[in-house]
This record gives structure tokens, C-alpha cells and sequence, in this order.
């Protein structure tokens, strides 16, 4: 049984892939700093007849991080998905939330590649997925340092994917447009009054071309394949989900 490691695994699309990969057979292991939202994912796949455990981790804290991959015997696959966002320019953008969607976005997934490399070499290779975003190859209003981050997490791929073709691992990352995750949801309600939330979820949807948000279960599908057997000749790629965002737009 191989073990999935994903990182805010808790909600929305991480939820989604620990689901999917739990329904393909592999033990499940939530990486979250919210342990009760990854206490609910794992109780919903082992509701399920599946494998999974709930581990506490907040990736921007390498010690936090490596102490969270020293409790793993294994592990086959890396799913960086933990991340936040964050709306505005580079003159509306503090040092202090540049620092933080750094931390997580950023820092975060160095600090799990660093852990789970040296893992997968010793197993003889793995796969890593990491999630990036079409913000790191197309430019989006008021999303500066959201993209910065994204960009990162493309040229991490790119490296990861380079420098351990040789040992059998591979590493990909997708690059979805707007996702309808709870995130959304609360985005949505924290901003605007409620005569305007659902003219609000319509623009939104309208944004990509195909006119609607993706679902996590569809992004799920794609990371699934990814990670698998069927995916072996495929490293070092960008998948966009997009909506046709990146080519119709």
C-alpha cells in the first residue's frame, strides 16, 4: 500500500484528492494545522473502508514540518497543497502579508520537498505534486503576491522534476483557475452583503470561459492520474485546469 502525503488536506481540494487517493487504495496521511478539519477527512475515508490518519503540521515551521514527516514510515506520493491567498496589488500588499503567503506558499512546500525527497530516494522514488496556479503563468489582477508565490512553486517543480529524473521520482504541479471550495464560500460572505453575494459568485464563475468555477472532485480527478502508474512518463509538466482561462481568455 503506498502512502499519500497531503498537505491541508483538511478542506476544499485537498479534502477532494485525499478522498480520490484514498478510493484508489493508498493510506492517506492529512498533513493539517487545523488537526479537527483533518480529523474530518479522515474520519470520512475510513467511513469508507479506507486507510488514513490525521497528522499536525504547520508547513511555514520546518521544525513543525519535519516532525511531521519523522512519524512517516513511508512516503510514495507528495501532494503539496496547503496554501492561502491574498487580493491586492503590490501597493496594497504589507510586508506582513507578503511574509505570510510566503511562509505558507513558498516556504511551506520547500519544507515538505526537503523532508519527503530524502524519504523517497531511500524507497527508491515516489511522486510529488504540487499545487500552483494559472497566477504562475498568467497575469491576474490584484494578485501580486499570490502570483509570486505560484511562480515559486512552478520553478520548484521544474527543479524537483530536473535534478531526481534519474532516481525515479517524478514531480508535476496543476495550475487550476477558480475553484468552488469553501474558501470561495467564505470569501464571498466575509466581503459582501448578502443582496450582493450572488451577483458576486456569478462574476466569479464568469470568469472562466467554460462559465462556471472547477469543482474539487474535478481537480482530484487530474492530481489521481498524475500520481499514478498510467502517469509514468510525465514529470516536470504544468497541467492547467482551468476553464480555457489560460488559452480562451
Amino acid at each position: 500500500m503506498r502512502t499519500a502525503v497531503i498537505t491541508g488536506g483538511g478542506s476544499g481540494i485537498g479534502r477532494a484528492i485525499a478522498l480520490r487517493q484514498a478510493k484508489a487504495g493508498d493510506h492517506v496521511a492529512v498533513l493539517e494545522r487545523e488537526l479537527v478539519t483533518g480529523a474530518e477527512t479522515v474520519t470520512l475515508i475510513q467511513a469508507a473502508g479506507g486507510s488514513a490518519e490525521a497528522i499536525s503540521c504547520d508547513v511555514s515551521d520546518f521544525d513543525s514540518t519535519t516532525a511531521a514527516f519523522a512519524q512517516l514510515e513511508r512516503v510514495d506520493l507528495l501532494i503539496n497543497n496547503a496554501g492561502v491567498a491574498h487580493v491586492g496589488n503590490v501597493e496594497k500588499t504589507s510586508p506582513e502579508d507578503f511574509e505570510r503567503l510566503f511562509s505558507v506558499n513558498v516556504r511551506g512546500v520547500y519544507h515538505c520537498l526537503h523532508a519527503a525527497i530524502p524519504k523517497m530516494r531511500s524507497q527508491g522514488g515516489g511522486v510529488v505534486l504540487n499545487m500552483a496556479s494559472i497566477a504562475s503563468k498568467i497575469g491576474i489582477r490584484d494578485r501580486f503576491a499570490y502570483s509570486m508565490t505560484k511562480g515559486a512553486v512552478f520553478s520548484m517543480t521544474l527543479s524537483v522534476a530536473r535534478d531526481y529524473v534519474g532516481e525515479n521520482i517524478r514531480c508535476n504541479c496543476l495550475c487550476p483557475a477558480r475553484v468552488h471550495t469553501p474558501f470561495v464560500d467564505g470569501f464571498i460572505e466575509r466581503n459582501y452583503p448578502p443582496a450582493e453575494r450572488q451577483q458576486v459568485f456569478e462574476t466569479l464563475s464568469a470568469y472562466q470561459p467554460i462559465g462556471r468555477m472547477g469543482w474539487p472532485e474535478e481537480i482530484a480527478a487530474l492530481a489521481h492520474f498524475l500520481l499514478s502508474d498510467e502517469a509514468a512518463f510525465i514529470t516536470g509538466a504544468a497541467y492547467d485546469i482551468d476553464g480555457g482561462v489560460t488559452q480562451l481568455r
